[in-house]
């Protein structure tokens, strides 16, 4: 069995007239862990209106690639350069289905949130294009509605359905812990 990705989850707050620094900041810092081996991307996700508390997330290959990532000179130095910008860090790591659903709630649940994406959008799916892929092989026909649906699934519908769902999934907040010094 290989090493599932691990995902470093860090929420910072940051002042509004700053965003544009924090957000330069934050492209340094991808470029940087880029250059580790077992980088797999990272990306920013804005508060609601006037909110300032950004979520950032590095994703790795494994719990190793994120280590040299978390224990390098170079993130610390990164770190240090941001010191002005950041008025608070939460960092918190995941794993797998973790990622998607803070630690992991029971397994009825997260397949019961994940029912609840998928049966609606496999049946628009069905709905618009069946008739479709109909006159293709069977193996066909699963090939590409997979093809299609997985993308949009764990991008934009199971994540969308893990937010909806959180006070369900997870009715206690997760504590934070902090990783090297953000």
């Amino acid at each position: 069995m290989s090493p599932s990705p691990v995902t470093l989850l860090v929420s910072r707050r940051v002042a509004p007239a700053r965003y544009r620094d924090f957000l330069a900041w934050t492209r340094r810092g991808t470029r940087l862990a880029a250059r580790f081996a077992g980088f797999l991307g990272a990306g920013v996700l804005a508060p609601p209106s006037g909110g300032d508390e950004y979520q950032v997330v590095f994703r790795f290959a494994d719990e190793t690639s994120l280590a040299r990532w978390t224990e390098s000179a170079e993130r610390r130095d990164w770190l240090r350069e941001g010191t002005g910008l950041v008025r608070d860090s939460r960092v918190r790591c995941a794993s797998g289905l973790d990622a998607w659903f803070g630690a992991a709630p029971p397994r009825w649940k997260q397949a019961v949130a994940i029912w609840l994406a998928f049966f609606p959008v496999s049946l628009a799916f069905t709905l618009l294009l069946g008739e479709r892929l109909a006159a293709l092989p069977v193996v066909w026909r699963v090939f590409v509605s997979t093809a299609i649906l997985t993308p949009v699934m764990v991008f934009v519908f199971i994540p969308f359905a893990t937010r909806l769902l959180r006070r369900w999934l997870q009715p206690a907040a997760l504590p934070a812990r902090r990783v090297a010094s953000d």
